[in-house]
């Protein structure tokens, strides 16, 4: 076991502190890492405060990790020490079942392994994510950091870029299609960036007028403002896609009229109860209304590898890990644009 420098939450409700944590000793398949850099999600908020009724304290967040690798294990065949690598939601899985055969390793029947907030499936350990000079985990789980990706601006595609990426290939998003995504956050930007990378013609749609400008600097060539009844009704049916990033529950029905017909509604922002909404609105137009989550393991890869070819990354504000806690209370307030990222170099040096 190694000992190492973490932030964590002890308790429901307290803020991260440092915390001394230990690593395992390497099994076969394991790497090692340094921590470069660790994105921050708003899932590290909900499980510091246990949103969600599962947290088991102490919890170490981070799941948008990218780091260099120290040592490998006996087994390690895939890289090597001083590589740049990254890991994302996932550290393990069952790894037999179809969905891991498959390369879906977040839908794995006998469910996936959190990065951080899980249990180890060998020693029972609980699992500690990003916020910690040092990680350790098999190398199934680890990605490559392509040559020419900014590794600090890298982070948050392990997370907000997966969750935008996956549906967008799912629903084979490309080259003409006219796609809407609702929202512009950290979610948003990405999905509208992604979306513009893929050739898609990108709409965004936003409560906000102030968003304008920001969504056409991202590449959106048209805002809808969501409150303009007139210009919602007018956008009936327009959509093939549309992608729902908001994060909190809310009305889907006006957003189902604003796909085409056999068009689709992915949520992708929203982990709670959804308001119910008349289902004439998907008959009248064969409409399919799905949610999507984070992507599996070849699909977060390939995601890495589009956004180094096309220079695609999320826009980014770099904190130090003492700024965390301050950080968490501007995310709360959508005060910033449009991701936190943590310099870990600073780790410890409060």
């Amino acid at each position: 076991m190694t000992s190492t420098l973490a932030y964590a939450a002890l308790s429901q409700g307290s803020t991260v502190e440092p915390f001394k944590i230990e690593r395992r000793e390497l099994r076969d398949d394991d790497i090692a890492m340094d921590v470069l850099y660790c994105g921050v999600c708003h899932s590290d908020l909900h499980q510091i405060r246990n949103d969600w009724h599962n947290s088991v304290y102490p919890v170490v967040p981070g799941h948008e990790i990218v780091g260099r690798v120290t040592a490998v294990g006996a087994g390690v065949t895939k890289h090597q020490v001083g590589d740049t690598v990254a890991v994302g939601c996932l550290v393990d899985s069952c790894r037999v079942c179809e969905p891991c055969e498959e390369g879906l390793e977040q839908f794995c029947e006998k469910y996936p392994t959190p990065t951080y907030n899980g249990q180890d499936r060998h020693d029972g350990s609980m699992t500690f994510g990003g916020y910690s000079g040092q990680l350790v985990t098999s190398e199934r789980f680890v990605l490559r950091v392509p040559e020419g990706l900014d590794p600090e601006r890298a982070a948050p595609l392990l997370c907000a870029g997966i969750t935008t990426w996956s549906p967008l290939r799912h629903w084979k998003v490309g080259p003409g299609t006219k796609v809407a995504v609702i929202g512009l956050g950290g979610l948003g930007h990405m999905g509208v960036k992604l979306a513009v990378g893929l050739g898609a013609e990108v709409t965004v749609i936003t409560t906000s007028p102030g968003k304008s400008e920001d969504a056409r600097a991202l590449g959106a060539i048209d805002v809808l403002i969501s409150k303009d009844e007139d210009a919602m009704k007018a956008a009936g049916s327009r959509f093939d896609f549309i992608l729902d990033t908001i994060p909190v529950p809310h009305d889907i029905a006006p957003y189902l009229s604003l796909a085409k017909r056999d068009g689709s509604v992915v949520i992708v922002g929203v982990i709670d109860m959804v308001p119910t909404f008349h289902s004439g609105v998907l008959l009248m137009g064969r409409r399919a209304l799905s949610a999507s989550m984070i992507g599996g393991i070849p699909e977060t890869q390939e995601l890495l590898d589009f956004c180094a070819e096309h220079n695609i990354l999320p826009d980014c504000e770099t904190i130090s890990m003492a700024e965390i806690n301050h950080a968490y209370e501007r995310m709360d307030r959508s005060d910033v644009k449009y991701r936190f990222v943590i310099d870990m170099s600073t780790l410890g040096k409060d």
